[in-house]
């Protein structure tokens, strides 16, 4: 049961804003912070408002359903009302549990994103292609840009390493859910047996940290800059252009060497070592926070094996909601991608439900 002053706090603070939009009182750089706010809880408020009727509107139905002299016909029909309101109220209490669940700050934040090759050679780094050009269709299809930032070759063709940003509207929350180990099992094209391998990739989602999140002193870095080499790096390798910082307190090392220019390289590195240093700090938090974490969905755990894409078989399976979907060309081409995440999205939320309501 949820308390009645958390339910009234929502219907008090929407129509709270609902006045200072009417008035025109908000700051300008507030208004659409604000709109959003208002149109985030005027979502909610007919299950809220239903929620906190609901004790009035079932004890009249009781009164009628209870009076001996009452007219029957009456009292059939408040009888099926009775059964409406109850469903309607375990509807009303599920939907508002979910919107008072702790708010992840970082569900809002762009993000970039690290695949890099595991087990199983140039086979892993044809993988890593694979789960790039899926995220390139699922981030088309959903009118995000992504852009990349660092990207290291295999002789094959595939990538030993990609890491890209991605930003639009609430990316951190739909992407969290990739980190982890991906699985590939298929026949090589090299393989003349017919003989299906297995080699996997981890990708790593950073909610993408400014500098209002953490505050990376000058004093903590070291800034070393080298020739550019290797592929791609040819046309560049003359001059001192490529950066490695690392940041000393954490240990983070992040070299960046795509960009003809030093300043180029050195603000894309800041990138990444921002979101890494800053992605340190929020796992430790929530370590300390909920020991049961790792238990969760959304846990982030790159050591963890999260998915299985099986060729021969055409299905891609997700191992943490045993969900599999024979469906495998339409996941990696975008098209069902959304199925699965909703699946991990509402898994999680159950998870956090019950740890609300041991």
């Amino acid at each position: 049961m949820i308390p009645k002053e958390k339910v009234e706090a929502i219907v008090s603070k929407h129509n709270s804003i609902e006045k200072e939009l009417a008035s025109g009182s908000i700051d300008p750089k507030n208004f659409a912070e604000k709109s959003k706010e208002y149109s985030e809880l005027g979502d909610i408020l007919k299950n809220a408002n239903g929620y906190l009727n609901f004790m009035k509107e079932k004890k009249d139905l009781e009164n009628i359903i209870n009076d001996e002299k009452g007219d029957k016909e009456m009292i059939n029909l408040a009888k099926k009302e009775l059964v409406e309101l109850n469903k309607q109220h375990e509807i009303n209490e599920n939907k508002l549990k979910i919107f008072l669940l702790p708010k992840d700050l970082d569900d809002k934040k762009n993000a970039i994103v690290e695949i890099r090759a595991g087990t199983g050679g140039l086979e892993a780094t044809l993988f890593c292609s694979d789960l790039f050009k899926m995220y390139e269709k699922v981030c088309s299809k959903k009118k995000w840009k992504l852009e990349i930032i660092n990207i290291s070759k295999s002789e094959a063709g595939g990538f030993k390493e990609i890491i890209f940003s991605v930003t639009g509207s609430d990316i951190y929350s739909y992407l969290k859910y990739e980190s982890g180990v991906h699985r590939v099992q298929r026949v090589p094209d090299t393989e003349t047996q017919g003989r299906v391998h297995t080699s996997a990739a981890t990708v790593a989602v950073l909610p993408e940290a400014e500098e209002v999140d953490i505050k990376i002193k000058e004093s903590d870095l070291r800034i070393d800059v080298f020739r550019s080499g290797g592929p791609g790096g040819q046309s560049v390798n003359t001059t001192d252009s490529a950066v490695r910082i690392t940041h000393l307190p954490s240990g983070v090392v992040v070299s960046q060497q795509d960009e003809k220019s030093q300043h180029k390289n050195k603000a894309k590195a800041l990138k990444i070592l921002r979101a890494r240093v800053y992605e340190a700090e929020r796992q430790k938090k929530d370590k300390e926070r909920s020991e049961n974490r790792k238990n969760q969905i959304g846990s982030g755990d790159r050591s963890e094996r999260i998915r299985t894409y099986n060729f021969p078989q055409g299905r891609v399976t997700d191992h943490r909601i045993n969900l599999t979907l024979h469906k495998l060309d339409e996941f990696l081409s975008g098209e069902i991608h959304e199925e699965m995440n909703e699946s991990l999205r509402l898994k999680d939320q159950n998870l956090k439900l019950q740890e609300l309501n041991p």
